[in-house]
């Protein structure tokens, strides 16, 4: 039975789309996590209402996360940002037709982006006619991240958090049996010495 995705917000509740300089926020995805993906989506193009061709996605906006999850997402390092021509080409459609699925793929909880921005270093002249350079910040290609429908499992080595395999205690201490029979024998006690303990006792009424 399909996972249906966490729904999203309206897109006036939503914030602003972040912008990074750099990759992005990469987010590795195994073959699994990629079939779960499509196969959520693949769940979400079955016709919902009367009178409509296709549910929440078409199969154009399939098209385009197909072209995505296995033409441009690296697997290990979570890097996608390719442009809105190569999508295109990819999935064969058209560049504006690629804007409308990404909107639309957004909207069912499939995938998120954020915008890549970059400087630039570029000529000018000033004011009296001289060289010079200056500075300026692009926006350059998306960077996309893909919403696994199940959750995060924990490492296999850690087993089940609730019933830890690790010993009480820090990992330095020696457990010993209260059975355990001293290794040496007890040191006699001096006579005026436990006299005296046996006074101070008497005289804190500790001992009768």
């Amino acid at each position: 039975m399909p996972i249906a995705p966490a729904l999203p917000l309206p897109r006036h509740l939503r914030p602003r789309r972040e912008k990074l300089f750099g990759q992005g926020r990469p987010r590795p995805l195994d073959r699994e996590a990629k079939v779960r993906v499509m196969h959520s989506a693949r769940a979400l193009m079955r016709r919902t209402e009367k009178g409509r061709a296709y549910g929440a996605i078409s199969a154009k906006a399939y098209a385009v996360l197909e072209a995505l999850l296995w033409g441009f997402h690296n697997a290990k390092s979570g890097l996608c940002f390719p442009s809105y021509e190569s999508i295109a080409e990819k999935a064969g459609c058209a560049r504006s037709t690629v804007a409308e699925c990404l909107k639309a793929l957004e909207d069912a909880g499939i995938l998120s982006w954020v915008n890549r921005i970059a400087r630039i270093r570029e000529r000018c002249e000033d004011l009296f006619g001289r060289s010079g350079s200056r500075v300026r910040v692009i926006r350059t290609s998306n960077a996309y991240e893909f919403h696994d429908p199940l959750p995060s499992k924990p490492p296999a080595h850690m087993g089940n958090s609730s019933k830890s395999g690790f010993l009480s205690g820090t990992p330095n201490q020696e457990l010993l049996s209260l059975s355990t029979t001293p290794s040496h024998p007890p040191i006699p006690l001096n006579p005026d010495l436990a006299a005296a303990l046996l006074r101070l006792g008497k005289a804190m009424g500790a001992v009768s």
